[in-house]
């Protein structure tokens, strides 16, 4: 189901990440998803997440539709040309998996194939106006597709806390206009800016519906070194002594939920949505949503 739809209903829409392995083994990906993860509105699937090769995403997807579960396939443009990302998009659609992530992509030089070429024949923007073309009855080349046309919920990624924001909004504005229909935004730990950046856009006249994003904080180690090389990401020194003050809290994950808690009840009046990134606790999600007062 494309949670447009969920949006379009007035829902508060709740999505998490799970990242495919380095293997071929999902079983235990797949069970961890219908248990803790069935009862939100979609999956979001990582496509080869800060350029580390894993198994793809769409194959994942696959498998979390037959096991019931509402897929949002993410799709960087890193890997694949124009032709290649295409193809997987057909794919998606003929298995009935019709919400997309459109991403650019981390450069490989940051993963663990340093030297492997990198494509960008498509950037994200380019991507969702491929995917308008698909849902037209044509490629990106113009020729006209054979039977259906495809039909996707088609979603993009903004940075609110970056430095930059201008360039954000920018971005956001163009994304838009190449037919992005929902946002997910990188992690928020600084409520101030974030609710700053969402009455900027309100007051523009932005409209499109946003998620926010969080990574569950799991040690001050985490922290320092997601400020160092995370782009778009700052977590204030207060909450990083936070975590360090108690390191048995921290490591049980008591500190860190309650932080990521705090910060969706601060950001929730100004969003549509959340999307929790929970890099291996996927476990929590359910106590994080009632910590959160969204259970």
């Amino acid at each position: 189901m494309r949670i447009t739809e969920f949006f379009d209903r007035g829902e508060f829409v709740i999505t998490a990440e799970v990242g495919p392995p380095k293997g071929t083994n999902i079983d235990g990906l797949i069970e961890e998803a219908k248990e803790y993860l069935s009862d939100i509105s979609a999956v979001n699937v990582t496509d080869n997440q800060s350029s580390v090769m894993r198994m793809g995403s769409l194959p994942v997807c696959i498998a979390l539709k037959q096991a019931g579960l509402n897929p949002i396939l993410q799709m960087t443009c890193r890997d694949r040309n124009r032709m290649g990302l295409q193809s997987d998009l057909l794919g998606a659609a003929y298995f009935g998996i019709d919400n997309v992530l459109s991403l650019t992509g981390d450069h490989t030089t940051l993963g663990d194939h340093p030297t492997a070429k990198p494509v960008f024949d498509l950037d994200s923007v380019s991507l969702l106006y491929n995917m308008v073309q698909l849902e037209n009855g044509k490629d990106i080349a113009g020729n006209d597709l054979v039977g259906e046309a495809p039909k996707f919920a088609k979603g993009a990624v903004v940075s609110p806390c970056s430095d930059s924001v201008d360039a954000q909004i920018a971005k956001m504005q163009r994304k838009i206009m190449a037919g992005c229909e929902f946002f997910q935004t990188q992690a928020v730990y600084d409520s101030e800016k974030f609710a700053s950046f969402m009455k900027k856009i309100r007051d523009m006249g932005i409209t499109t519906p946003v998620q926010l994003g969080i990574v569950i904080p799991k040690n001050a180690g985490m922290c320092r070194y997601m400020n160092a090389n995370v782009a778009g990401i700052s977590i204030p020194d207060e909450m990083i002594q936070e975590l360090a003050a108690d390191k048995e809290k921290a490591k049980s994950g008591e500190t860190g939920l309650n932080i990521a808690a705090r910060i969706i009840r601060e950001c929730r009046p100004y969003v549509q949505g959340l999307h929790i990134m929970a890099m291996g606790w996927e476990s929590k999600v359910p106590q994080l949503l009632e910590m959160a007062g969204l259970r």
